[in-house]
């Protein structure tokens, strides 16, 4: 768990649950918004994300962990499908879903984009500067070169869904180390916070083979 996240090709197959793009394909994009488990929930229910997690990123101290995090930040780590969602289209919703015009009042809850190369350098910065010109507001976020990501402990990972009484649970019983990763334990942790359309949410919900209880109590989260 402390070791740091492999890059993005050299991450396993993703289990046959979602998107089915292999990892030279996908994309990468990490962010601090503020607490993790908002954007997690927010980002995975996404069409085009294949994958989220939680962790730290952004500092300096060595094998961080959420009581002795250093200088670290909390941040969101999506892979995505960029045949699908762009790196721009990320990048719009983490201004529109973190407080960008202040600072935090702790380093572990401050915005910041961690750009992977130059092309998220450049489009981060440019849309900084588009929003300060539109708003007239100085943007705090920073913009700083991804390094590595420590994953979180395992119950910040997908905590809405963790956080549902007995779908939580059982579910994280069913994929077992595949829960993380998972493509759809990652919409349905967006679903229970409240986001996708009821459209996206059924067609999941269509897909799953689960027992009726849980199929009938994740609807009644929706």
């Amino acid at each position: 768990m402390d070791e740091p996240d492999p890059a993005v090709t050299e991450s396993p197959p993703l289990e046959q649950d979602g998107t089915a793009v292999s990892p030279s394909e996908m994309g990468a994009a990490t962010f601090g918004m503020g607490c993790f488990w908002g954007p997690d929930a927010r980002f995975g229910a996404m069409e085009g994300v294949v994958r989220t997690r939680v962790g730290y990123a952004g500092g300096t101290t060595p094998t961080p962990r959420y009581h002795a995090l250093g200088d670290h930040t909390e941040v969101v780590h999506v892979v995505y499908d960029p045949e699908t969602v762009t790196y721009d289209e990320l990048l719009e919703v983490c201004w529109a879903n973190h407080d960008w015009a202040s600072r935090a009042p702790k380093r572990q809850y401050r915005g910041v984009v961690l750009t992977h190369d130059d092309h998220q350098h450049e489009v981060a910065t440019n849309q900084r500067a588009t929003l300060e010109e539109r708003t007239g507001q100085s943007v705090e976020t920073a913009i700083e070169p991804f390094d590595q990501l420590f994953l979180a402990e395992d119950y910040h990972q997908k905590y809405e869904l963790r956080s549902t009484p007995v779908v939580g649970d059982e579910l994280a019983a069913q994929y077992g180390d595949a829960f993380v990763d998972s493509t759809v334990v990652a919409r349905l942790n967006g679903f229970v916070a409240g986001h996708g359309t009821p459209t996206q949410r059924n067609e999941v919900l269509a897909s799953l083979d689960l027992p009726p209880r849980l199929l009938e109590e994740l609807r009644r989260r929706f």
